[in-house]
């Protein structure tokens, strides 16, 4: 594993390797929410208070997510602490950036839906992400064969894994997963004819149903029946996600056809 950019690369300064990938991915999902916006012909000056609603809002909720881990609060960090250094959720970020862009719409009397805007900036933002935690965190449960990642004893040691053993790179997984989820939004599915902003809809449902596979594999702490934490929470909110979907499919709002409205050619 790599804690500093200048581990992994040989050279440069001692960077956080997580947060440098953090910050890559930020950085080019920005790009490519600019793009996306300037193909739709969005120029609405309030977009820019939307994006710093999705990205405070993440920062907050992606710390805050894991503060309550022990029913002991005297086990848990403080605030300041938990928001300067406490672990950080992906799926708590998620939710964080849909309540932070909805805050953001309310307090600047934005009504129209930006899924379709954040969808492929959020998939390749991940993605590359997901790379920095790859390089610095605990790969996933032993693979119980002769392949994996294998960690020396002292990487073992301090990211708590066994070392010697064939790990499932779990990340790799998730790395794959959301590569092909931007392909499919930024290639074919924008350009089907779906409801204005459901294609975030399909992919965060999508990526709930796959991480929900992929914690059996990941490491993390068992919490109750033999389900971790973010199971727990994917097992409330994968439901929520999927009446959702069937509801709009029976408005009529989810066609996979290249036919196109009016409305939709114009936003195209």
């Amino acid at each position: 594993m790599f804690p500093h950019l200048d581990d992994l690369l040989g050279f440069g300064p001692p960077l956080d390797t997580h947060s440098a990938f953090v910050a890559l991915g930020l950085f080019a999902g920005g790009v490519v929410f600019l793009i996306e916006a300037r193909r739709r012909h969005v120029r609405d000056p309030r977009i820019p208070y939307l994006v710093l609603g999705a990205l405070l809002g993440a920062a907050v909720l992606s710390r805050l997510g894991t503060w309550a881990q022990h029913l002991d609060p005297s086990q848990n960090l403080n605030l300041g602490e938990q928001l300067l250094r406490g672990n950080a959720s992906i799926l708590s970020a998620l939710v964080g950036a849909w309540l932070g862009v909805h805050i953001a719409k309310r307090i600047v009397g934005y009504r129209e839906r930006t899924g379709d805007l954040f969808a492929p900036a959020v998939a390749l933002a991940l993605a590359i992400g997901r790379i920095g935690c790859l390089f610095t965190e605990r790969p996933g449960s032993p693979t119980g064969g002769d392949w994996g990642i294998v960690l020396d004893p002292e990487t073992a040691a301090r990211l708590g894994s066994p070392a010697g053993v064939g790990l499932h790179p779990s990340f790799v997984y998730e790395i794959v997963f959301h590569a092909i989820a931007f392909a499919l939004i930024w290639w074919w599915l924008r350009r089907l004819s779906i409801a204005p902003g459901e294609i975030l809809t399909l992919y965060i449902g999508a990526y709930a149903i796959f991480r929900f596979f992929v914690e059996f594999v990941r490491g993390n702490e068992v919490a109750w029946i033999g389900l971790t934490r973010p199971q727990l929470f994917l097992l409330v909110t994968i439901p929520i996600l999927l009446v959702r979907v069937v509801l709009l499919a029976k408005r009529g709002k989810l066609r996979f056809s290249t036919e196109r409205t009016e409305h939709e050619l114009l936003s195209a």
